[in-house]
């Protein structure tokens, strides 16, 4: 079975909690806090895995959470940070946020890795608010929670010549000439419902990693037949064949068939159809294959087009070479590095200043802001000292001017995060 889109829920662990603790020990009197901080949470972190060729294995486990940091422990020891959570992707993974979209990773190589979601560091412990005004804080900050996403996974394969036409034309048979693969071969529509891959050698000792994809149909950028599964994988390749039916069978028009495919490439993604490309003129072997070649290069005359037969082998050679010359010219092209004199990075400072909003819910004061909701979590409000520092830092951040500049009165229900508390003068 093959898979090439998987959609999972990806969990980086908690921090550690900060300890509250105190140094006891004979002839120290008022030892003072010695409560260690948490350990942070483990990342979860995907790497590539070369054996791997699909995203089968998502199927079945779709939730990935990466373990907690230890929390803090006495005489001022820290808690053990976390290991991170590696989860193993085929070569051709697109990683993206499955709620906005957004690109998080591509990745391509053998052993690259992307962090998709960071882990919370660790609360600290009361030794480290210690200060000369309160030398024995009675308060210690929760572990940060763990990022928590669901991404995407899109599967596209990583091949060097995509081979290209509708459905029946020849593309498995010339596959499995060339190369070692076995994909499936039949004398009917879509036989080939998944993509296979093959290497092809040269005798030059050049080679290349050839994909024989689903068969494209009219209507397939707009999803039609095969068509986001095929144009998915063919969105990679350096080069296209693209394998026409000389022989005309069902009745059809190569030039036509040219035409169509074409125009599917143009509106998917215009720079498909920018790519180098080869006209495979198939099944030479037929008895009007002649004529129909004719026809199709005073029709198509800037289309480099060769003549083969992937039954009898005729021109298959001369096919693949010419294919390996493209993609070792693609090659030499894409390592030359292009630098933009223009280009200038602008470093802009951070803002200091915490981020909120404040909206109204009903007689309840909603206090948003990504910051806060952190401090809320991160925070023990059963600790007498720990709800003076939250209290303080609302101050400080101007939160409480701004409630009452929107009308917060002493005894309004102010909602920060999952916490609600009484405003007070």
């Amino acid at each position: 079975m093959f898979v090439d889109v998987a959609k999972i829920e990806v969990k980086a662990g908690d921090g550690g909690n900060g300890m509250v603790a105190y140094r006891r020990e004979k002839y120290v009197p008022m030892g003072g806090p010695a409560g260690g901080d948490g350990g942070r949470g483990g990342d979860v972190v995907f790497i590539v895995e070369e054996g791997l060729r699909t995203l089968m294995d998502f199927r079945y486990q779709r939730h990935f959470r990466a373990p907690a940091g230890e929390n803090g422990r006495h005489k001022s020891q820290h808690g053990a940070n976390a290991d991170d959570m590696l989860v193993r992707v085929p070569p051709g993974t697109i990683v993206r946020d499955a709620l906005t979209m957004e690109l998080i990773a591509d990745l391509t190589v053998h052993g690259q890795r992307a962090v998709v979601v960071k882990g919370g560091r660790g609360g600290r412990g009361n030794a480290r608010f210690a200060s000369a005004r309160n030398k024995a804080p009675d308060m210690a900050e929760r572990g940060e929670p763990g990022q928590k996403r669901d991404v995407l996974l899109e599967l596209k394969l990583l091949a060097d010549v995509g081979l290209v036409g509708f459905p029946s034309v020849g593309k498995s048979t010339l596959l499995s000439v060339v190369s070692a693969a076995r994909p499936k071969v039949a004398d009917y529509h879509f036989t080939t419902l998944t993509p296979h891959l093959g290497v092809v050698s040269i005798d030059d000792e050049r080679s290349f990693v050839l994909a024989d994809l689903p068969g494209l149909i009219e209507g397939a950028h707009e999803g039609h037949g095969l068509g986001h599964e095929f144009l998915r994988h063919i969105e990679r390749t350096k080069v296209l064949i693209h394998v026409i039916d000389m022989g005309a069978a069902e009745g059809r028009d190569p030039v036509e068939d040219y035409h169509a495919i074409h125009r599917e490439l143009v509106v998917y993604n215009e720079l498909l159809a920018r790519r180098p490309q080869v006209v495979a003129a198939n099944k030479m072997d037929m008895s009007e294959a002649s004529e129909h070649l004719e026809a199709f290069k005073e029709s198509l005359p800037e289309v480099e087009i060769i003549p083969i037969s992937a039954v009898t082998g005729m021109g298959v050679d001369i096919l693949m070479r010419r294919a390996a010359d493209l993609v070792y010219a693609q090659i030499a092209a894409e390592s030359v590095p292009v630098q933009n004199a223009d280009e200038e990075v602008v470093y802009r400072a951070r803002s200091e200043r915490l981020q909120f909003v404040i909206s109204r819910d009903q007689d309840t004061y909603v206090v948003e802001s990504a910051e806060l909701d952190r401090l809320v979590a991160m925070t023990h409000f059963d600790q007498y000292d720990a709800v003076k520092r939250f209290q303080s830092i609302m101050r400080r951040s101007g939160v409480d001017d701004a409630l009452r500049v929107r009308g917060a009165k002493d005894g309004d229900t102010i909602r920060v995060g999952d916490m609600e508390f009484d405003f007070v003068e």
